[in-house]
């Protein structure tokens, strides 16, 4: 078994650049031949508009391919639909698409940045739909059309969250992060509620019970956000009074969105769902977590891994700092140094995932790769030491 994985496709402004070869990462990604791919969402950038050329670092100059469509923030049903008709402009993503089977979710870059119900645009110029609601169901209608999923079934037939299985070694499970979440706010009730919600209830139900039923040596958990990691939603208060993610700044024992997240790794743990790992991409950089409850706040969990590819040809920023909430531990990350953010591709800190399990042994080796091919980080997991 062996596949790949990442997220962020031309965000930032760094767009599809044939001077410098195009989208190039997916032309490595391609090359190594994976037996399918995961797209752990980003794959537009509907809220950031591309123009013809861009300074990057160093004084050198990007320069776009350009489109009606993506000049400007989308807010009509094709302009978003141009969106995913623009990467397909190029030439590396086309081959890729023809030789590689897909597995996609979304974040919030398919609508606009950070959206959740709390997601005000009334002071965006850019905008003139001001409406959440009417933008997501645009967006939505968009990802359909583009995404290679099937409709769920009459009830809910947009609904992304999912399980796929490759036989004995092999279960992949889909979140949405998105579409259930409650508002963003400073994430630190003490008790759940509807503003505590980020899977929800029903999706978390049936994350529980798919792991459980699971016979799979390996369940791999795509998360359109990582666990541990502090992204905010709110850059003029320190601390911010909205959090993006799981994660809220405080180390402390769970609260906000983190008491849903332990309620599901204490399940894990008492029901012995084994041989977990997480897989994410989100804040543009490379990067390997160990989540031990030894050094958590909150430590009713089994340990799992968690590792984060990406940009796929977008700005590269990072490293996020850590929440100990769950006890991440850094084991390795590839971003950009102290003070610098939005790099170009030029600058080659562009990510993807690929792991293989070894139908003989179980083991699963998770390397994180650059868009040269050339391996940053590798790690071989044991389906006996992750039980």
């Amino acid at each position: 078994m062996h596949f790949v994985w990442g997220g962020d496709t031309a965000g930032q402004g760094w767009g599809i650049n044939e001077d410098f070869g195009g989208m190039k990462i997916f032309e490595t990604m391609r090359q190594v031949e994976p037996q399918f791919y995961i797209q752990s969402g980003d794959s537009i950038y509907a809220d950031g508009p591309i123009k013809e050329s861009v300074v990057a670092e160093n004084g050198q100059v990007w320069t776009n391919i350009v489109t009606p469509e993506v000049s400007k923030v989308a807010e009509t049903l094709n302009e978003f639909r141009g969106r995913y008709k623009y990467n397909l402009l190029d030439d590396n993503l086309r081959r890729f698409n023809s030789e590689v089977p897909q597995i996609w979710q979304w974040d919030d870059h398919e609508v606009a940045n950070n959206w959740s119900d709390s997601k005000d645009l009334s002071a965006d110029d850019r905008y003139t739909v001001k409406d959440i609601p009417l933008l997501v169901a645009r967006s939505t209608q968009a990802f359909h059309e583009y995404a290679p999923l099937r409709p769920h079934d009459a009830s809910e037939p947009e609904r992304i969250y999912r399980k796929l299985s490759f036989g004995d070694l092999l279960d992949v499970f889909v979140l949405d992060m998105r579409s259930y979440r409650g508002p963003n706010t400073n994430n630190l009730q003490t008790a759940e509620g509807l503003e505590t919600a980020f899977l929800g209830e029903k999706q978390l139900a049936w994350l529980q019970q798919a792991l459980k039923n699971s016979d799979a040596v390996w369940k791999v958990i795509s998360s359109d956000m990582p666990l541990g990691l502090n992204i905010s939603d709110d850059y003029a208060h320190n601390p911010p009074q909205r959090w993006e993610a799981v994660a809220n700044g405080n180390d402390g024992p769970a609260a906000g969105r983190e008491l849903e997240i332990a309620r599901l790794l204490s399940f894990i743990k008492h029901k012995q769902v084994d041989n977990i790992v997480w897989l994410t991409a989100d804040v543009h950089y490379a990067a390997a977590h160990y989540y031990d409850p030894e050094n958590a706040a909150s430590d009713d969990f089994t340990p799992f891994w968690e590792f984060i590819a990406g940009p796929l040809n977008a700005g590269s920023f990072g490293p996020n700092s850590t929440d100990g909430t769950f006890g991440p531990e850094v084991v390795f990350s590839k971003a950009p140094s102290a003070g610098q953010a939005n790099l170009s591709p030029y600058a080659g800190l562009q990510f993807f995932g690929e792991a293989f399990i070894d139908k003989q042994t179980n083991k699963m080796t998770v390397q994180l790769k650059d868009m040269e091919g050339d391996v940053v980080f590798s790690k071989v997991l044991s389906a006996e030491e992750n039980k």
